[in-house]
């Protein structure tokens, strides 16, 4: 299965490097995944169609033209609806719009075609539950853009060329035991977030980060009733967390980029997630939150670090920050994020985020707050350190901050130093999956043994420390790590006596080479030049 899914990974990033020529691989990436997207649904309509066609001893394909078209097509809509949440003719099927732009042999033209049946897919979904999950998912596919060529040929030969590439691939939905498709659609999204500097933290957290925080929020539990995200980007966090438990029953995001918006609603589906158990929203999740009325029993999100934002005197009446009493500052919505974060936590919920390590020290509005949530909360249960250089655009080091309503730990909070644990490939710091499971398993022994003995807490030399919270209150509540972790190598002791009689030997040797050049000198009848 891996060396399939390897070789799938494989033949869709060359696609994507072959066919996008000089456009800007941002660019590309939306028209690349669109149609890996726009495939997908093909192929899922095709086979749930032939399956509910079986009985009467017919294919999807041999629908059109049937004395019964239109009793069928209107049945099969109804319940592709239903089960799928979108319909789609056969005439409108990946595989036939990739055919007809090859017929004869050559290109021929069907930007229009394929335009309208992008259109059509929207479209079927008005009126039916799955209407929000799909609309204007195709939106960022502009088939007129002058990126894709300078005539209306040239644009349709790429297009033509991106769909008979991706149409000899087998997607293998058929086998229901298996996701390479949705684990091959993951590999292109990181692949792309790789090359996009800065623009990556937008929409991509990578996997390495994703797995720490979906095991860290998912200790000693096998299913979850909601998970969510309020920076979801491409969802790819969201979706981490569902591979650690058996089930989750709802998935729950804010995205405020649109672009990326569509991809997370994308994503999800390609991972063959059900249109009635996620809700993604697109809107800035500080300014117009759009789950206040949930609560969730995990929570994980990577913000953009240190955003700006209004902190508006408004929110000093929002239930999200009103107890606080101080904002964060408008040129750091780090601490906002947590306080919302906090808000929409379960009584029985865990949360992670990631933050740049200001968040641990700086003071001012974010120290009243940080002190806040540590004295008169006792909500924060770890801190842990990640190296530097790990996040794409950005080398700067940063910290995971867990945090739990219900902490068994009420008088101690954990200090993780991980920040010296990974390997380095080429210029970006990567965790391990050793250093992932040490980090995992760390925070676990100190959760699930919280009420054995004190030694069930001992430290990991220069790793991990238990700190009390009279501790922490005598650091004035600043979590630094290496106020708590001692990660001090000591040196060597050096050997006075061996060092002395190095600088004699030293000595020595010097007043040999002084009387060789003096020697030198003389043979060539020239001043010494000491």
């Amino acid at each position: 299965m891996t060396d399939q899914k390897q070789q799938l990974e494989q033949q869709l990033w060359n696609i994507a490097n072959t066919l996008r020529g000089k456009m800007d691989a941002d660019d590309f990436r939306d028209y690349i995944l669109g149609f890996i997207f726009y495939k997908y649904l093909s192929k899922k309509m095709e086979l749930y169609a032939n399956e509910i066609l079986e009985a009467d001893g017919i294919t999807f394909a041999d629908v059109e033209g049937h004395e019964q078209e239109a009793e069928l097509l209107e049945a099969l809509k109804d319940a592709a609806l239903d089960k799928l949440g979108y319909f789609l003719a056969p005439s409108e099927l990946f595989s036939e719009l990739a055919r007809r732009g090859n017929a004869g042999g050559k290109n021929q033209f069907i930007l229009g075609d394929l335009s309208k049946v992008l259109t059509h897919i929207e479209q079927s979904t008005m009126g039916s539950d799955s209407e929000d999950d799909f609309g204007n998912l195709f939106e960022d596919i502009d088939l007129t853009s002058s990126k894709l060529g300078k005539s209306e040929n040239d644009k349709n030969e790429l297009i033509v060329k991106v769909l008979s590439h991706l149409d000899q691939i087998d997607f293998d939905l058929q086998n229901t035991e298996s996701d390479i498709l949705g684990d091959a659609y993951e590999y292109l999204i990181g692949q792309f977030a790789s090359g996009a500097g800065k623009k990556a933290g937008e929409f991509y957290t990578p996997q390495q980060v994703s797995k720490v925080l979906s095991k860290i929020v998912t200790v000693g539990k096998d299913q979850l009733k909601s998970v969510y995200d309020p920076t979801c980007g491409s969802g790819s966090l969201l979706l981490r967390v569902a591979n650690e438990v058996e089930h989750v029953a709802g998935f729950f995001g804010q995205e405020m980029n649109p672009t990326t918006y569509n991809l997370c609603r994308m994503n999800m589906i390609m991972h063959d997630v059900h249109y009635n158990s996620f809700d993604i929203k697109n809107e800035d999740t500080l300014e117009k939150p759009q789950h206040e009325d949930l609560r969730f029993e995990a929570i994980v999100a990577n913000p953009p670090f240190s955003a700006k934002w209004s902190a508006s005197p408004l929110f000093m009446s929002d239930d999200r920050f009103s107890a606080y009493g101080k904002l964060a500052p408008s040129s750091k919505a780090d601490f906002a994020f947590v306080q919302h974060m906090i808000y929409q936590l379960a009584d029985n919920g865990t949360m992670a985020i990631v933050l740049p390590h200001g968040v641990l020290f700086r003071g001012a509005a974010e120290g009243h707050i940080r002190k806040f949530l540590i004295k008169d909360r006792n909500y924060l249960d770890a801190v842990i350190g990640l190296p530097a250089n790990i996040f794409y655009g950005t080398s700067i080091p940063t910290a995971i901050l867990v945090f739990k309503k219900d902490r068994k730990n009420k008088d101690k909070i954990l200090f993780i130093d991980a920040s010296a644990h990974f390997e380095k490939v080429k210029t970006q710091n990567y965790l391990r999956e050793a250093d992932i499971n040490k980090i995992a398993d760390t925070y676990k022994t100190y959760t699930c043994h919280a009420e054995q003995s004190e030694e069930a807490h001992e430290a990991i030399d220069k790793y991990s420390y238990v700190a009390s919270l009279s501790e922490i209150q005598e650091n004035d509540y600043n979590l630094n790590i290496p106020r708590y972790v001692d990660t001090f190598e000591e040196e060597e002791p050096v050997d006075l006596t061996a060092v002395s009689a190095n600088l004699k030997q030293l000595d020595q040797d010097m007043k040999q080479v002084d009387h060789t050049i003096a020697d030198f000198c003389k043979q060539l009848d020239i001043n010494t030049p000491f």
